[in-house]
């Protein structure tokens, strides 16, 4: 028989939801609304006046061939960071499932990357491919390879790709894990016994069981990809070379406190936003349709 809390009031409910809707409100909706509010004002080369310019900072962005062009490189980006962190995760978590001996250490070892923060992830690879200094570069070398991401835009971007994905594989890794581990050993057993080979069974019966938690991820992962890899670009390219490597979220970072446009800033996080949130209503609009749900 299932137990559900039931309260007597709605005070004892509000109060354990007044913490989360507090940090929501402080740490979400507060800056989004400075945000939506400053793209509509323009400031002077010194900070000191402002004064309303109404949509003129969205007119310059439509109009700026710079910004129409980190449209391109975070579609590639983040389309190329979602596939190179789920598929490597999917295998990793089918190859743990498997493992009998010394199951922990297996799955506490995948899981260290997740514990490493983006902008460290992103030292790391910089040390390990640095042109100068980077072991992997000098091995790269060695066999011929002409390696240096600091003038060359289709390694620097090669290079962000793998250093952001490498991060996200063990986050991917733990709920397809999950998802393995919940599903019915009966059916695995049944299809062994009609004779179905382990290809089959993993592409007829686990792929589509995982399908929920496939979906749950691929929204994930492109949220990070727009998001949480300014830390890994930062301090690999810093957009370069040439803003080979600027994707928006970069650019909004640059252009604010660089440049310090903070009123086209604003704008582009704005549009930033819009972004995400109309990529997200579609995946739940029509992928979400061919998730089946057990």
């Amino acid at each position: 028989m299932e137990r559900r809390v039931v309260f007597g009031g709605w005070v004892c409910p509000a109060i354990l939801l007044l913490p989360q809707m507090a940090v929501t409100l402080v740490f979400f909706f507060w800056p989004a609304g400075q945000a939506a509010f400053q793209s509509l004002l323009r400031g002077d080369a010194f900070g000191l006046t402002t004064h309303f310019a109404g949509i003129e900072n969205f007119a310059d962005l439509v109009a700026d061939p710079n910004y129409l062009g980190s449209f391109g490189i975070t579609a590639f980006f983040s389309l190329s960071v979602a596939v190179l962190a789920l598929a490597p995760g999917l295998l990793l978590a089918v190859m743990a499932d498997r493992v009998v001996r010394g199951a922990a250490v297996y799955k506490t070892v995948l899981l260290m990357p997740y514990a490493i923060a983006p902008a460290i992830a992103g030292v790391l690879w910089m040390f390990l491919f640095n042109p100068g200094i980077g072991v992997l570069a000098a091995a790269l070398r060695r066999i011929g390879v002409d390696w240096n991401y600091l003038l060359d835009a289709p390694q620097a971007m090669l290079l962000v790709i793998l250093a952001a994905a490498w991060k996200q594989v063990s986050y991917n890794f733990l709920f397809f894990l999950a998802g393995l581990q919940a599903i019915p050993p009966s059916l695995i057993e049944a299809s062994a016994i009609d004779g179905a080979t382990p290809r089959r069974r993993f592409w007829t019966i686990v792929f589509p069981l995982l399908a929920p938690t496939s979906f749950f991820l691929l929204v994930v992962n492109i949220v990070y990809a727009f998001f949480d890899t300014f830390g890994v670009i930062h301090n690999v390219t810093q957009g370069g070379p040439g803003q080979a490597t600027e994707i928006l979220v970069y650019k909004v970072w640059y252009d604010g406190v660089v440049g310090l446009d903070l009123g086209g800033s604003a704008a582009q996080s704005v549009i930033l936003m819009a972004i995400v949130i109309g990529l997200t209503a579609v995946q739940f609009r029509f992928i979400e349709r061919r998730v089946h749900y057990a």
